[in-house]
């Protein structure tokens, strides 16, 4: 085989491989994200400022699935798939072929590696093919509102309580204005008759 065969081969192959690219990414649309997740879980937990909850779900969620991995364990997940680790054996030494250039070579030995694989249950293979619908994502519920006003109330009940102790310390004090006034007004007859003693 020629250069000129060669290089046009090689040329013809790059082509086909850029059109199965574009073909797939046509296929696949829309990347949803880890950011994304995190949106949509924060959309679904009832408080609204809960991005730091979101994330510590998603994050849990997927290192438990990696630890679980790596410790050889399965993940099942009933209606959407199950994680597995899978077993690479390893791989001698053995000759190939270059595809684009047709020319002998010696592949390289690999050695022996582990994989994560996913098998897909069949609630989301029905799913994916269009035969069943995903159910609508739940909408967060109105409890902690409830939670906020009973959180406002209670500073309000806090200063009433306050108030009363407060009432209960100053009536001793009331009291006992009220009974130097009244030895007060014993007294003071007591010197209107030395008074009118002196007189006589």
């Amino acid at each position: 085989m020629s250069v000129a065969q060669n290089s046009e081969k090689c040329l013809v192959l790059a082509c086909v491989d850029q059109k199965r690219f574009s073909h797939s990414r046509e296929m696949i649309g829309k990347i949803v994200k880890k950011n994304d997740l995190v949106a949509i879980i924060q959309g679904v937990l009832p408080d609204s400022n809960s991005r730091r909850d979101a994330v510590a779900v998603v994050e849990t969620v997927f290192n438990e699935i990696a630890r679980s991995l790596s410790k050889g364990d399965a993940v099942q997940i009933a209606g959407f798939g199950t994680f597995k680790k899978k077993v690479v054996p390893a791989r001698k030494a053995r000759p190939g072929r270059n595809p684009f250039t047709g020319e002998n070579i010696m592949l390289k030995a690999k050695p022996a590696s582990s994989k994560p694989t996913f098998t897909s249950a069949k609630v989301l293979k029905d799913v994916v093919s269009g035969k069943a619908k995903v159910a609508a994502p739940a909408k967060p519920a109105a409890k902690p509102a409830a939670k906020k006003a009973t959180k406002k109330a209670a500073p309000k009940k806090a200063a009433k309580k306050v108030v009363k102790k407060a009432a209960k310390k100053a009536a001793p004090k009331k009291a006992a204005k009220k009974v130097v006034k009244k030895v007060v007004k014993k007294a003071a007859p007591k010197k209107a008759a030395k008074k009118t003693s002196r007189k006589k």
